[in-house]
């Protein structure tokens, strides 16, 4: 494990890079090779003479050949695999072609394309990415970790398999979830890929066809609980407060019985976060605010139905929650403007089967004692929607079409502008499809999703569904955080990013656009969310004071442009 020697020089726009390596060696390492691009100073320095092409190509040249060949592609799975070899062979082309391609690409390097890389990923694997931690190691946990390729890890993404997106345990397989986060950390935010570490923790899997698939590459063993569990979590966590005791640790794609928990348990131990919890719901958020603004409404006139309350609706109740306070309502006034829905029925004090993490949004039982629910004793979305009336419906359910006709129509009978977020991964798992809401709700709905859906046609008019991707605001708050140094990411930081970004709508300034900015603005965003995030850590004094022209410094000397550097031996 050595440091990695990248030196930039912001005011001319120069890098250098200490190459370690020569001749094979340097062409082999994705980070250092630049492929045909060596220069012919750079061939003959390096023992690259007759090891490559005679003419030297360009990094516009090269980015041009591999669109080229990309465009041949028909399949999106096809498109994946093919970046994914691209990203094994030289990190910085792929990442030019991502930087120069951000809307095209997203999607296929990560929702929804990567979850049909997680769920094959056994029989796609061609070179390995990041750490493998077995339950079985969790003694000599340290020992892998510092078996990465670099020490100066500013960002680790870590998780267990065993919810990945809205596909369930996928064991060994969900490595592509890391992998995939911290590649839009790089395209996103600019954190250089070498400063980043995508870790699986293997802690078996449940799912009978992986284990019973002669292929599957992970550990075969029935999914670890309990005490046996916490154990091996507890052991990587120490042992990343050793190795690398300044990088933010992103938890991801935890199970709902583990998300929440984890988090809590660790977010003051070590500088970490969330996104399916926090980042979720600060993402949500922004677009709720940018609802807001459209229909001139505040915090104190909407009553938010969830459908699904697991680890995302809890984060983005609790996001709510937060601006809610901030804005100046009661926090019991603000849970109770919260329904929560889950596959047993609405959330509240009256079930028996009601787990823990549920309770704090939990609602009251004599709210509910005068609905007709025609004798039945769950009370159902439908229900809810009928007697609450809401203005805003989320769903993060991965139940798709959960959002019928009925229940749309009966929420629109209500809200001059319904707020309607099908929010599931992928496209698949949606709640309802952005043109029946559409339709449904004479065009009057204010909608957003969480994966890419085409433009809607309302009275002739092409309509942009904005997307609620969590890669408008993770990457900016990793990138605020390793710029200031944080040692602790505090819940009001996930409000300032939401705000941040709700400033960014285009509906801001055209009541028809989208709640989101496009996708080719996402690096744009990261960088006023890490400022914010910055700012915000300031103001809870968990960082010195500095001036903004400081922190903006500081936070574009984290932000790396994918070009070829200068090599220095």
């Amino acid at each position: 494990m050595r440091p990695f020697g990248l030196m930039r020089d912001i005011e001319k726009g120069e890098d250098t890079l200490r190459a370690p390596l020569r001749g094979r060696e340097l062409l082999n390492d994705p980070i250092y090779n630049k492929g045909d691009a060596f220069t012919e100073e750079e061939r003959d320095r390096f023992g690259l003479r007759g090891l490559l092409p005679t003419r030297v190509l360009s990094l516009r040249e090269q980015v041009e050949r591999v669109m080229d060949n990309y465009s041949r592609l028909i399949g999106d799975f096809d498109r994946y695999l093919f970046l994914t070899a691209l990203q094994d062979t030289n990190e910085t082309l792929f990442y030019r072609v991502l930087y120069e391609n951000p809307t095209a690409m997203m999607p296929i390097v990560y929702t929804p394309t990567v979850g049909e890389g997680c769920r094959k990923y056994s029989r796609i694997f061609r070179r390995p990415r990041g750490i493998y931690i077995q339950a079985t190691e969790k003694s000599r946990a340290e020992d892998i970790l510092r078996g990465a390729p670099f020490s100066d890890v500013s960002v680790i993404v870590v998780t267990d398999g065993e919810r990945i997106l809205g596909l369930g345990d996928q064991g060994l397989g969900g490595m592509g979830i890391p992998v995939g986060k911290l590649t839009l950390y790089t395209l996103c935010a600019g954190i250089h890929p070498a400063k980043t570490l995508p870790v699986l923790l293997d802690c078996g899997t449940d799912r009978r066809e992986l284990l019973e698939d002669p292929l599957y590459l992970g550990w075969r063993h029935e999914r670890i609980r309990g005490a046996e569990y916490d154990a091996f979590v507890d052991a990587f966590v120490k042992a990343v407060k050793k190795v690398f005791p300044g990088a933010l640790l992103q938890w991801e794609d935890f199970g709902k019985d583990n998300a929440i928990r984890l988090l809590d348990r660790y977010r003051n131990e070590v500088c970490s976060f969330n996104d399916d919890v926090q980042g979720t719901g600060s993402v949500t958020l922004a677009g709720l605010m940018a609802a807001m603004r459209v229909s001139g409404t505040n915090w104190e006139r909407q009553r938010v139905v969830m459908y699904g309350a697991g680890s995302a609706a809890i984060g983005i109740g609790r996001q709510i929650v937060a601006s809610m306070v901030k804005a100046g309502m009661k926090d019991a006034d603000a849970r109770k403007a919260i329904w929560l829905v889950d596959s047993r029925g609405l959330v509240h004090l009256g079930r028996r089967d009601l787990e823990d993490q549920k309770r704090e949004f939990a609602q009251d039982p004599a709210r509910i004692s005068a609905w007709d629910l025609g004798g039945r004793e769950a009370v159902l979305l439908e229900d809810v929607v009928r007697n609450v009336r809401p203005t805003m419906l989320i769903g993060v359910s991965a139940q798709p079409g959960a959002f019928s006709e009925a229940i749309v129509r009966d929420m629109a009978a209500g809200a001059e502008r319904p707020v309607i977020f099908p929010l599931s991964n992928p496209n698949s798992k949606c709640e309802a499809k952005p043109a029946d809401i559409m339709a449904w709700t004479g065009g009057r709905a204010l909608v957003a999703t969480g994966s890419p859906f085409p433009d809607v046609k309302v009275d002739g008019k092409a309509v942009r569904i904005g997307q609620c991707n969590n890669a408008f605001v993770f990457p900016g708050i990793g990138l605020g955080a390793v710029s200031c140094g944080a040692r602790v990411i505090p819940d009001s930081v996930f409000v300032a990013a939401a705000e941040a970004l709700a400033e960014m709508a285009p509906s801001n300034k055209d009541p028809g656009a989208p709640l989101y900015p496009p996708v080719d603005e996402v690096r744009a965003a990261s960088r006023r969310i890490a400022v914010a995030v910055v700012l915000e850590l300031q103001r809870c004094g968990i960082v010195p004071p500095d001036p903004i022209e400081s922190v903006e410094r500081a936070v574009d000397a984290n932000m790396w442009e994918p070009k070829y550097a200068v090599y220095a031996p």
